[in-house]
Protein backbone atom coordinates (compact mmCIF):
# COMPACT_ATOMS: atom_id res chain seq x y z
CA UNK A 1 0.00 0.00 0.00
CA UNK A 2 1.52 3.65 -1.07
CA UNK A 3 0.77 6.79 0.71
CA UNK A 4 0.41 10.05 -0.70
CA UNK A 5 3.59 12.48 -0.22
CA UNK A 6 1.58 15.35 1.58
CA UNK A 7 1.93 18.37 0.06
CA UNK A 8 4.32 21.25 1.59
CA UNK A 9 2.39 23.81 3.59
CA UNK A 10 2.02 26.83 1.78
CA UNK A 11 3.83 29.69 3.76
CA UNK A 12 2.20 33.21 4.09
CA UNK A 13 3.96 36.12 3.18
CA UNK A 14 5.11 38.25 5.92
CA UNK A 15 3.32 41.42 4.45
CA UNK A 16 1.69 41.91 1.83
CA UNK A 17 2.44 44.98 -0.18
CA UNK A 18 -0.48 45.78 -3.40
CA UNK A 19 0.07 47.51 -6.54
CA UNK A 20 -2.44 49.87 -5.62
CA UNK A 21 -4.82 49.98 -2.56
CA UNK A 22 -7.56 52.79 -3.17
CA UNK A 23 -9.63 52.31 -0.12
CA UNK A 24 -6.88 54.04 2.50
CA UNK A 25 -7.30 57.24 0.24
CA UNK A 26 -11.28 56.95 0.25
CA UNK A 27 -11.88 56.66 4.10
CA UNK A 28 -11.45 60.14 4.88
CA UNK A 29 -13.02 61.23 2.16
CA UNK A 30 -15.93 59.14 2.18
CA UNK A 31 -18.59 61.53 3.98
CA UNK A 32 -17.56 64.57 1.96
CA UNK A 33 -17.75 62.53 -1.13
CA UNK A 34 -20.98 61.07 -0.57
CA UNK A 35 -22.28 64.47 0.52
CA UNK A 36 -21.31 65.67 -2.82
CA UNK A 37 -23.10 62.71 -4.88
CA UNK A 38 -25.94 63.14 -2.81
CA UNK A 39 -25.99 66.97 -4.09
CA UNK A 40 -25.94 65.92 -7.59
CA UNK A 41 -28.24 62.98 -7.46
CA UNK A 42 -30.91 65.99 -5.45
CA UNK A 43 -30.31 68.32 -8.52
CA UNK A 44 -30.94 65.97 -11.07
CA UNK A 45 -28.15 67.80 -13.30
CA UNK A 46 -26.39 65.00 -14.49
CA UNK A 47 -24.78 66.31 -17.95
CA UNK A 48 -22.62 69.03 -18.66
CA UNK A 49 -24.07 70.98 -14.82
CA UNK A 50 -22.06 73.14 -12.40
CA UNK A 51 -19.90 70.48 -10.94
CA UNK A 52 -18.31 69.94 -14.54
CA UNK A 53 -17.53 73.84 -14.82
CA UNK A 54 -15.93 73.72 -11.44
CA UNK A 55 -13.76 70.84 -12.37
CA UNK A 56 -13.06 72.66 -16.30
CA UNK A 57 -11.70 75.61 -14.24
CA UNK A 58 -9.66 74.28 -11.35
CA UNK A 59 -7.69 71.68 -13.72
CA UNK A 60 -7.08 73.85 -16.44
CA UNK A 61 -5.69 76.52 -13.64
CA UNK A 62 -3.92 73.63 -12.25
CA UNK A 63 -2.18 73.03 -15.64
CA UNK A 64 -1.37 76.53 -16.39
CA UNK A 65 -3.76 76.74 -19.44
CA UNK A 66 -6.80 78.48 -20.24
CA UNK A 67 -9.57 76.39 -21.10
CA UNK A 68 -10.60 72.20 -20.04
CA UNK A 69 -13.07 70.82 -21.61
CA UNK A 70 -14.22 67.58 -19.44
CA UNK A 71 -14.91 64.45 -21.23
CA UNK A 72 -15.57 60.70 -20.88
CA UNK A 73 -12.16 59.32 -20.49
CA UNK A 74 -8.58 60.12 -21.42
CA UNK A 75 -8.88 57.89 -24.38
CA UNK A 76 -11.70 60.58 -25.45
CA UNK A 77 -9.46 63.69 -24.30
CA UNK A 78 -7.03 61.98 -27.35
CA UNK A 79 -9.85 61.44 -30.01
CA UNK A 80 -10.93 64.91 -29.16
CA UNK A 81 -7.40 66.68 -29.37
CA UNK A 82 -6.97 65.24 -32.80
CA UNK A 83 -10.53 65.55 -34.02
CA UNK A 84 -10.54 69.45 -32.78
CA UNK A 85 -7.28 69.55 -34.60
CA UNK A 86 -9.11 68.51 -37.84
CA UNK A 87 -6.34 65.31 -38.14
CA UNK A 88 -7.84 62.41 -40.05
CA UNK A 89 -7.85 60.30 -43.55
CA UNK A 90 -4.35 60.73 -45.46
CA UNK A 91 -2.78 62.43 -41.94
CA UNK A 92 0.02 61.15 -39.68
CA UNK A 93 0.72 61.63 -36.19
CA UNK A 94 4.77 61.40 -34.60
CA UNK A 95 4.13 59.23 -31.36
CA UNK A 96 6.11 56.20 -28.72
CA UNK A 97 5.69 52.94 -29.28
CA UNK A 98 6.27 52.67 -25.72
CA UNK A 99 2.91 54.01 -24.10
CA UNK A 100 -0.74 52.83 -23.28
CA UNK A 101 -2.38 51.45 -26.37
CA UNK A 102 -4.86 54.44 -26.51
CA UNK A 103 -1.98 56.75 -27.98
CA UNK A 104 -1.97 55.05 -31.16
CA UNK A 105 -5.06 54.01 -31.24
CA UNK A 106 -6.63 56.88 -31.19
CA UNK A 107 -4.42 58.00 -34.43
CA UNK A 108 -5.58 55.63 -35.84
CA UNK A 109 -9.28 55.59 -35.06
CA UNK A 110 -8.98 58.89 -36.26
CA UNK A 111 -8.33 58.19 -40.03
CA UNK A 112 -4.59 58.63 -39.39
CA UNK A 113 -1.42 56.74 -39.85
CA UNK A 114 0.97 56.65 -36.64
CA UNK A 115 4.43 57.36 -37.13
CA UNK A 116 6.72 55.83 -34.49
CA UNK A 117 10.05 57.04 -32.80
CA UNK A 118 12.50 55.27 -30.59
CA UNK A 119 12.53 56.42 -27.12
CA UNK A 120 15.07 58.17 -24.23
CA UNK A 121 16.33 55.04 -22.39
CA UNK A 122 16.48 57.12 -19.21
CA UNK A 123 13.09 58.65 -19.24
CA UNK A 124 10.80 56.43 -21.53
CA UNK A 125 9.77 59.18 -22.92
CA UNK A 126 9.52 60.16 -26.52
CA UNK A 127 13.14 61.01 -27.61
CA UNK A 128 13.47 64.23 -29.85
CA UNK A 129 16.30 63.72 -31.46
CA UNK A 130 14.57 60.54 -32.96
CA UNK A 131 12.18 62.37 -34.32
CA UNK A 132 14.50 64.85 -35.35
CA UNK A 133 16.02 61.83 -37.39
CA UNK A 134 12.48 60.74 -38.90
CA UNK A 135 11.71 64.47 -39.92
CA UNK A 136 15.41 64.94 -41.69
CA UNK A 137 15.44 61.69 -43.03
CA UNK A 138 12.28 60.56 -44.22
CA UNK A 139 9.76 63.66 -44.93
CA UNK A 140 10.06 66.17 -46.91
CA UNK A 141 8.84 69.73 -47.42
CA UNK A 142 6.16 70.30 -50.11
CA UNK A 143 5.25 74.21 -50.32
CA UNK A 144 3.98 74.95 -46.52
CA UNK A 145 3.41 70.90 -46.00
CA UNK A 146 5.09 68.04 -44.29
CA UNK A 147 5.07 64.26 -46.19
CA UNK A 148 5.94 61.65 -44.73
CA UNK A 149 8.22 59.62 -48.10
CA UNK A 150 7.35 56.20 -47.29
CA UNK A 151 3.42 56.30 -46.49
CA UNK A 152 2.55 59.40 -48.57
CA UNK A 153 0.63 60.98 -45.59
CA UNK A 154 0.85 64.84 -44.11
CA UNK A 155 2.83 65.17 -40.82
CA UNK A 156 0.38 66.54 -39.21
CA UNK A 157 1.26 66.46 -35.21
CA UNK A 158 3.26 65.39 -32.78
CA UNK A 159 1.95 63.27 -29.47
CA UNK A 160 4.60 63.39 -27.04
CA UNK A 161 3.60 60.56 -23.88
CA UNK A 162 4.54 62.04 -20.43
CA UNK A 163 5.21 58.34 -19.03
CA UNK A 164 4.90 57.38 -15.32
CA UNK A 165 4.64 61.32 -14.18
CA UNK A 166 7.66 62.77 -15.50
CA UNK A 167 7.49 65.39 -18.36
CA UNK A 168 8.86 64.49 -21.87
CA UNK A 169 11.71 67.20 -22.68
CA UNK A 170 9.92 70.04 -23.98
CA UNK A 171 12.18 72.10 -24.39
CA UNK A 172 13.98 70.52 -27.45
CA UNK A 173 10.19 69.17 -28.54
CA UNK A 174 8.69 72.26 -29.02
CA UNK A 175 11.44 74.23 -31.37
CA UNK A 176 11.18 71.16 -33.52
CA UNK A 177 7.75 70.60 -33.82
CA UNK A 178 7.22 74.83 -34.41
CA UNK A 179 10.30 74.42 -37.50
CA UNK A 180 7.83 71.66 -39.09
CA UNK A 181 5.24 73.12 -38.53
CA UNK A 182 3.34 70.40 -36.51
CA UNK A 183 0.47 70.73 -33.48
CA UNK A 184 1.77 69.11 -30.13
CA UNK A 185 -0.62 66.70 -28.60
CA UNK A 186 0.30 66.17 -25.07
CA UNK A 187 -0.60 62.73 -23.72
CA UNK A 188 -0.63 63.58 -20.16
CA UNK A 189 -2.97 60.81 -18.73
CA UNK A 190 -0.27 59.78 -16.45
CA UNK A 191 1.52 63.49 -15.67
CA UNK A 192 -0.88 65.68 -13.90
CA UNK A 193 1.13 68.15 -11.73
CA UNK A 194 3.80 67.15 -13.61
CA UNK A 195 6.52 69.95 -14.14
CA UNK A 196 9.67 70.88 -16.01
CA UNK A 197 12.77 71.92 -14.23
CA UNK A 198 11.54 76.30 -14.89
CA UNK A 199 8.29 74.86 -13.27
CA UNK A 200 5.53 74.60 -16.46
CA UNK A 201 3.54 72.04 -15.62
CA UNK A 202 2.55 68.91 -18.21
CA UNK A 203 -0.46 69.86 -20.85
CA UNK A 204 0.55 73.62 -21.22
CA UNK A 205 3.29 73.43 -24.12
CA UNK A 206 1.38 72.16 -27.15
CA UNK A 207 -1.96 72.75 -28.80
CA UNK A 208 -4.11 70.11 -26.50
CA UNK A 209 -3.20 68.61 -23.49
CA UNK A 210 -4.85 65.35 -22.29
CA UNK A 211 -5.54 64.34 -19.29
CA UNK A 212 -6.90 60.39 -17.68
CA UNK A 213 -8.84 60.47 -14.45
CA UNK A 214 -8.57 56.64 -14.45
CA UNK A 215 -9.48 55.50 -10.96
CA UNK A 216 -5.82 54.23 -10.81
CA UNK A 217 -3.99 57.83 -11.50
CA UNK A 218 -2.82 60.33 -9.26
CA UNK A 219 -6.20 62.07 -9.32
CA UNK A 220 -8.84 59.61 -10.08
CA UNK A 221 -12.53 59.39 -10.36
CA UNK A 222 -14.96 56.89 -9.80
CA UNK A 223 -14.98 55.44 -13.30
CA UNK A 224 -13.92 56.38 -16.89
CA UNK A 225 -12.85 60.86 -16.76
CA UNK A 226 -11.16 63.00 -18.47
CA UNK A 227 -9.94 66.42 -20.25
CA UNK A 228 -8.38 68.34 -22.34
CA UNK A 229 -6.96 71.58 -21.91
CA UNK A 230 -5.68 74.43 -24.17
CA UNK A 231 -4.82 77.72 -24.87
CA UNK A 232 -6.72 79.10 -27.34
CA UNK A 233 -9.87 79.80 -27.14
CA UNK A 234 -11.03 78.61 -30.62
CA UNK A 235 -9.62 75.58 -30.20
CA UNK A 236 -11.30 75.18 -27.15
CA UNK A 237 -14.81 76.44 -28.13
CA UNK A 238 -14.64 74.09 -31.31
CA UNK A 239 -13.46 71.04 -28.85
CA UNK A 240 -16.42 71.96 -26.80
CA UNK A 241 -18.94 71.95 -29.79
CA UNK A 242 -17.33 68.57 -31.11
CA UNK A 243 -17.86 66.81 -27.59
CA UNK A 244 -21.69 66.84 -27.88
CA UNK A 245 -22.27 65.61 -31.35
CA UNK A 246 -20.88 68.50 -32.93
CA UNK A 247 -24.00 70.51 -32.02
CA UNK A 248 -24.29 74.31 -31.69
CA UNK A 249 -27.54 75.18 -30.96
CA UNK A 250 -29.07 72.14 -30.21
CA UNK A 251 -29.79 70.07 -33.27
CA UNK A 252 -27.70 71.68 -35.62
CA UNK A 253 -25.15 70.59 -37.02
CA UNK A 254 -21.87 72.45 -38.46
CA UNK A 255 -19.50 69.47 -37.61
CA UNK A 256 -19.81 65.58 -36.87
CA UNK A 257 -18.61 65.24 -33.18
CA UNK A 258 -19.03 62.37 -30.64
CA UNK A 259 -20.72 62.20 -27.01
CA UNK A 260 -17.56 62.32 -25.26
CA UNK A 261 -19.11 63.91 -22.13
CA UNK A 262 -17.72 64.09 -18.70
CA UNK A 263 -20.79 62.79 -16.06
CA UNK A 264 -21.93 65.67 -13.17
CA UNK A 265 -20.70 63.03 -11.20
CA UNK A 266 -17.64 62.04 -11.51
CA UNK A 267 -16.96 65.99 -11.32
CA UNK A 268 -18.37 66.31 -8.68
CA UNK A 269 -16.29 63.49 -6.87
CA UNK A 270 -12.71 65.02 -8.28
CA UNK A 271 -13.40 68.30 -7.75
CA UNK A 272 -13.42 66.93 -3.86
CA UNK A 273 -9.96 65.15 -4.29
CA UNK A 274 -8.34 67.52 -6.51
CA UNK A 275 -7.85 69.35 -3.59
CA UNK A 276 -5.91 66.94 -2.12
CA UNK A 277 -3.67 66.15 -4.96
CA UNK A 278 -0.60 68.04 -3.89
CA UNK A 279 -0.64 66.33 -1.01
CA UNK A 280 -0.49 62.62 -2.51
CA UNK A 281 2.16 63.76 -5.06
CA UNK A 282 4.52 64.94 -2.04
CA UNK A 283 3.29 61.09 -0.52
CA UNK A 284 4.27 59.45 -3.91
CA UNK A 285 7.74 61.48 -4.07
CA UNK A 286 8.13 60.35 -0.51
CA UNK A 287 7.76 56.98 -1.26
CA UNK A 288 9.96 57.00 -4.62
CA UNK A 289 12.74 58.47 -2.26
CA UNK A 290 12.30 55.89 0.24
CA UNK A 291 12.93 53.34 -2.68
CA UNK A 292 16.17 55.34 -3.88
CA UNK A 293 17.62 55.05 -0.59
CA UNK A 294 16.73 51.65 0.00
CA UNK A 295 17.87 50.47 -3.73
CA UNK A 296 21.39 52.25 -2.88
CA UNK A 297 21.95 50.35 0.40
CA UNK A 298 21.08 47.00 -1.21
CA UNK A 299 23.90 47.20 -3.38
CA UNK A 300 21.88 45.26 -6.10
CA UNK A 301 25.07 46.59 -8.82
CA UNK A 302 23.98 46.67 -12.40
CA UNK A 303 20.78 44.08 -11.79
CA UNK A 304 18.14 47.01 -11.00
CA UNK A 305 17.99 50.02 -12.75
CA UNK A 306 15.72 52.68 -10.63
CA UNK A 307 13.56 55.40 -12.06
CA UNK A 308 15.96 58.40 -13.14
CA UNK A 309 14.64 61.78 -12.88
CA UNK A 310 15.67 64.85 -14.45
CA UNK A 311 17.29 67.68 -12.49
CA UNK A 312 14.60 69.76 -10.88
CA UNK A 313 11.89 68.38 -12.58
CA UNK A 314 8.83 67.46 -10.58
CA UNK A 315 8.09 64.29 -11.00
CA UNK A 316 4.53 62.85 -9.95
CA UNK A 317 5.03 59.30 -9.79
CA UNK A 318 2.51 58.05 -11.36
CA UNK A 319 4.50 54.92 -11.65
CA UNK A 320 7.88 54.00 -9.79
CA UNK A 321 9.53 51.52 -12.92
CA UNK A 322 12.57 49.77 -12.27
CA UNK A 323 14.60 48.15 -15.03
CA UNK A 324 15.28 44.50 -13.75
CA UNK A 325 17.42 41.54 -14.52
CA UNK A 326 15.09 38.45 -15.04
CA UNK A 327 12.30 40.62 -14.81
CA UNK A 328 9.60 38.16 -15.11
CA UNK A 329 11.17 35.80 -12.64
CA UNK A 330 11.51 38.67 -10.61
CA UNK A 331 7.88 39.13 -10.81
CA UNK A 332 6.80 35.57 -9.79
CA UNK A 333 9.39 36.10 -7.03
CA UNK A 334 7.46 39.28 -5.31
CA UNK A 335 3.87 37.63 -6.34
CA UNK A 336 4.80 34.47 -4.04
CA UNK A 337 6.16 37.24 -1.37
CA UNK A 338 2.82 38.99 -1.69
CA UNK A 339 3.84 42.26 -3.65
CA UNK A 340 1.62 43.63 -6.25
CA UNK A 341 3.55 44.74 -9.60
CA UNK A 342 2.22 45.02 -13.11
CA UNK A 343 4.60 45.33 -16.43
CA UNK A 344 3.92 48.71 -18.84
CA UNK A 345 4.27 47.27 -21.24
CA UNK A 346 4.77 44.13 -22.39
CA UNK A 347 5.02 44.85 -26.15
CA UNK A 348 5.76 48.10 -27.86
CA UNK A 349 3.08 49.20 -30.43
CA UNK A 350 4.88 48.72 -33.25
CA UNK A 351 4.57 45.15 -32.71
CA UNK A 352 1.21 44.92 -31.56
CA UNK A 353 -0.70 42.83 -33.89
CA UNK A 354 -3.27 45.38 -34.86
CA UNK A 355 -0.63 47.48 -36.44
CA UNK A 356 1.19 45.04 -38.67
CA UNK A 357 -0.50 47.11 -41.50
CA UNK A 358 2.83 49.88 -40.60
CA UNK A 359 5.07 47.43 -41.19
CA UNK A 360 6.98 47.34 -37.82
CA UNK A 361 9.48 44.69 -37.20
CA UNK A 362 11.72 43.27 -34.07
CA UNK A 363 15.05 45.74 -33.98
CA UNK A 364 12.70 49.18 -35.70
CA UNK A 365 13.13 50.81 -32.04
CA UNK A 366 15.23 48.66 -30.13
CA UNK A 367 15.40 51.07 -26.96
CA UNK A 368 11.46 50.62 -26.93
CA UNK A 369 12.07 47.17 -26.80
CA UNK A 370 14.54 46.67 -23.91
CA UNK A 371 12.29 48.65 -22.28
CA UNK A 372 9.11 46.67 -22.71
CA UNK A 373 11.26 43.39 -21.53
CA UNK A 374 13.19 44.32 -18.67
CA UNK A 375 10.63 46.85 -16.71
CA UNK A 376 8.47 46.54 -13.74
CA UNK A 377 6.49 48.62 -11.83
CA UNK A 378 6.35 48.84 -7.97
CA UNK A 379 3.89 49.94 -5.45
CA UNK A 380 3.83 53.59 -4.80
CA UNK A 381 0.75 54.81 -3.75
CA UNK A 382 0.78 57.20 -1.14
CA UNK A 383 -1.17 55.51 2.13
CA UNK A 384 2.40 52.84 1.52
CA UNK A 385 4.82 53.04 5.04
CA UNK A 386 8.11 52.68 4.92
CA UNK A 387 8.35 49.36 5.80
CA UNK A 388 6.21 48.03 3.62
CA UNK A 389 8.62 50.07 1.04
CA UNK A 390 11.75 47.96 2.44
CA UNK A 391 10.25 45.09 2.61
CA UNK A 392 10.18 45.08 -1.45
CA UNK A 393 13.30 45.88 -1.96
CA UNK A 394 14.59 43.84 0.53
CA UNK A 395 12.38 40.83 -1.42
CA UNK A 396 14.23 41.83 -5.01
CA UNK A 397 17.88 41.74 -2.94
CA UNK A 398 16.70 38.12 -1.70
CA UNK A 399 15.66 37.16 -5.02
CA UNK A 400 18.93 38.17 -6.69
CA UNK A 401 21.17 37.05 -3.88
CA UNK A 402 19.68 33.52 -4.29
Amino acid sequence: MTHATPLAAKTTPPMQVPLLDLKPQYAPLAREIMAAIERVCASQHFILGPAVKELEAAVAAYSQCRYGIGVSSGTDALLLALTGLGIGNGDAVITSPFTFFATAGTIARSGARPLFCDIDPDTFNLDSRSVAALLQRECERRGEHVFHKGSGTRVRAVMPVHLYGQLTDMAALMPLAREWGLAVIEDAAQAIGAADAAGRRAGSFGDVGCLSFFPTKNLGAFGDAGMCVAQDSELASRMEILRVHGGKPKYYHALIGGNFRLDEIQAAVLNIKLRHLDEWTAGRQRNAAIYDAAFARAGLGGKVTTPRAQPGVRHIYNQYVIRAQQRDALRTHLAGAGIGTEIYYPVPLHLQQCFAYLGGKAGDFPHSERAAAQTLALPIFPELNQGQLEYVVESIRAFYQA
